[in-house]
């Protein structure tokens, strides 16, 4: 069942502070940096393997660079800077590892969700590296080297009595806010429909357009938990201190999902791009750009070249 929320402007208002660029001292107190000049930024040298193994021909949108589309949504994963035009957050980072291990100067293109497969198919950008997760029909038009584990999250408040979602039967009775027409919802509502099926009670679901607003509904008491991406919940939490993770799973449920960086089909790119990824992780810098996010709970153990993805709906 949908619900709405009616705030009035008093309430908005006080929770105006929830954008995407804070102040150098909120900053330091949450420990993001999300300054344009990035002097935290990890870099990398050169790999050999890795430069081998781009293919002589292929066509670089800019000489000694590699281009990169990159959609600036939420952090940590990729948003804009304090200065409202530089593109910071975990995407951009390990964009710019890739690069420094291909021997070339990172060149960013900023990219609307609905466009990166054209930026991609019409050779404006040479990968994508944004929050992508590999499906079976997306494999028939791009290649995939994976990155990190495609996570949804349950979060609560926190002096919240719920310790712990890890299984259907722990959302019965639960009132949970998610997002409309995502992998999340799908799995809610299967999990409701199970317990139902079970003789459980079923979940309240509850849908709200405005990040500020469910965050309302849940620190009011009129929400008992919000399920949505587990990674800009956790950059939430870090930041505003007043809610805590109680459970993840993977955006595939009951399959794994996986991040990767999107390549076009064929183009012979994809395989460098994984061997740079797993000379990345098995260095240690991978973790450490996890680590400087938040992310640390979504590695993997090894990048690997188009694996089983997700089937077609």
């Amino acid at each position: 069942m949908r619900t709405g929320l009616q705030l009035s402007s008093v309430l908005l208002a006080a929770f105006t502070g929830m954008t995407l660029y804070m102040s150098n001292s909120a900053l330091a107190a949450t420990g993001f940096d999300l300054s344009p000049e990035q002097s935290g930024r990890i870099r990398t040298a050169q790999d050999a393997s890795a430069i081998k193994a781009v293919p002589a021909n292929f066509p670089f949108v800019v000489k000694d660079a590699l281009t990169i589309g990159i959609v600036p949504a939420h952090p940590p994963i990729s948003t804009y800077a304090t200065d409202a035009k530089t593109v910071v957050g975990f995407d951009p980072d390990l964009a710019q590892l890739v690069a420094d291990s291909l021997g070339r100067k990172l060149n960013v293109v900023i990219l609307a969700w609905p466009d990166w497969p054209l930026a991609l198919a019409s050779g404006k950008v040479d990968a994508v590296i944004s929050n992508v997760t590999v499906t079976e029909e997306r494999k028939a038009k791009f290649d995939f080297s994976t990155y990190r584990r495609d996570q949804v999250g349950f979060f609560v408040k926190k002096d919240s009595p719920i310790k712990s979602i890890a299984e259907p039967k722990d959302v019965a009775g639960l009132r949970i806010i998610t997002d409309a027409g995502t992998n999340q919802e799908k799995i809610l509502l299967e999990w409701d429909r199970q317990n139902v099926a079970h003789g459980l009670k079923p979940v309240s679901v509850q849908y709200y357009d405005d990040d500020a607003v469910k965050s309302v509904a849940l620190q009011s008491g009129r929400a008992d938990a919000i399920f949505s991406v587990n990674a800009v919940l956790l950059y939430d939490a870090a930041k505003q201190g007043k809610t805590r993770q109680v459970g993840t799973v993977s955006g595939g449920w009951p399959r794994t999902a996986e991040l990767a960086v999107t390549t076009r089909k064929g183009s012979g790119l994809a395989d460098s791009l994984t061997i740079a990824l797993n000379d990345l992780i098995q260095k240690g810098q991978y973790r450490s750009v996890l680590e400087r996010w938040n992310l640390g709970s979504e590695a993997i153990d090894k990048a690997a070249t188009n694996p089983p993805g997700l089937p077609k709906s």
